[in-house]
């Protein structure tokens, strides 16, 4: 499979896109990656990947929709062998399943995938490592306390898509 990669400028800087061409998907690509300026984990261009925008018409319309404020839900095809263990698509099934707007916290995704309160780290770990920012919604966990905690994109990055989401309370905080 032939790895392709396209930049797309979005609110939150320019987003680099990772996707491997699949006859199945949409437009013939399937999202490996979704990452921001200086995340941290993010992808890096390797040498091999081809520069391919078109590639990655469908998700750009969408992306550019959801920052607008006209599409709240993702239809988007991921690569099928993405990387990542058992544990942490179990934890990134349940952060799809997290409505737009809302919140919840770690504590509360670890109950929903039957995990242990002394699991609670092992989720924000999974959660850290999500490859596919803003289109898989870890933004939207936050702290048992309501606080913005922990994000691979940047607190602000964080606070910026919840506000545009409107899942901002008052005490709420960076």
């Amino acid at each position: 499979m032939t790895t392709v990669h396209a930049a797309f400028d979005s609110p939150l800087g320019e987003l680099l896109l990772v996707g491997v061409e699949s006859a199945s998907a949409p437009g013939g690509t399937a999202l490996v990656s979704l990452s921001v300026p200086g995340q941290k984990g993010g992808a890096v261009v390797r040498d091999g990947w081809r520069r391919a925008p078109g590639a990655f018409a469908g998700i750009g319309a969408q992306l550019g929709a959801y920052f607008a404020g006209e599409l709240t839900r993702f239809d988007i095809e991921y690569a099928a062998d993405a990387p990542g263990t058992d544990f942490q698509r179990q934890v990134w099934a349940e952060l799809d399943a997290i409505e737009y707007g809302t919140t919840v916290s770690y504590g509360e995704i670890a109950r929903r995938i039957g995990a242990s309160s002394v699991k609670v780290r092992a989720v924000g770990t999974a959660i850290g490592r999500n490859p596919l920012l803003v289109v898989r919604p870890c933004h939207r966990v936050i702290g048992s306390d309501g606080s913005l905690k922990g994000y691979a994109g940047g607190l602000e990055r964080k606070e910026a898509l919840l506000g545009l989401e409107g899942a901002l309370s008052p005490h709420t905080a960076p």
